[in-house]
């Protein structure tokens, strides 16, 4: 019981003060899942953060849920979760009901332009943290620029000519993967004489 608590207030403690969605909450997660805790690696934390960006639901949420259920089975995915949302979810009523009354205010506009760029340095962070494990070599990087590519110039492609849905980047990805690891077995295979 002690650590369904502990996984709850420790998620609700991350859900009060991250800003920005999932991938702007990597940083805090890993220093504290990872470094302190030692809950989960980092592998088990970019695998949970490319789990919960190709299932429904908030990124943030799927990994709380991932992380707790490691931890204590089902009744800990949902502790995390119910944790990690508590705060936000209270705060987002607050501010529903506030912020017609204060949008227009001169200082809560600069206010909301400095989160943005508090947002964008996060998740700039969280960017190149992801990029040093998941970009090891020559393959994963030809990979990552041209599903970079896809991403961010598929509409202006005369082939394509549409903006291209993230699930299709996700599976074209672990299709090259599962493709670039076959041949890499195959060539060890080989160079072995089996």
């Amino acid at each position: 019981m002690k650590e369904l608590f502990d996984l709850f207030f420790t998620f609700m403690k991350i859900g009060a003060v991250s800003f920005g969605g999932g991938y702007a909450m990597l940083p805090i997660l890993t220093r504290e899942f990872c470094d302190k805790r030692g809950w989960v690696t980092d592998t088990e934390l970019n695998d949970y953060f490319a789990i919960g960006q190709v299932t429904p639901g908030i990124i943030a949420a799927n990994v709380a849920t991932f992380i707790g259920n490691k931890r204590k089975g089902i009744i800990g995915g949902i502790a995390g979760t119910i944790g990690l949302v508590t705060v936000p979810v209270i705060i987002i009523t607050l501010i529903a009901a506030l912020l017609t009354n204060f949008a227009d205010i001169e200082v809560v506009k600069h206010a909301f332009a400095g989160i943005r760029v508090c947002v964008c340095v996060l998740i700039l962070s969280a960017i190149l943290r992801l990029w040093k494990k998941s970009v090891p070599d020559i393959p994963a990087l030809i990979i990552c620029v041209l599903l970079f590519g896809l991403s961010a110039f598929g509409e202006y492609i005369p082939v394509i000519g549409e903006f291209i849905s993230p699930v299709w980047l996700v599976l074209i990805a672990a299709f090259a993967g599962i493709i670039i690891q076959s041949i890499r077995t195959s060539k060890k295979n080989g160079g072995d004489g089996k």
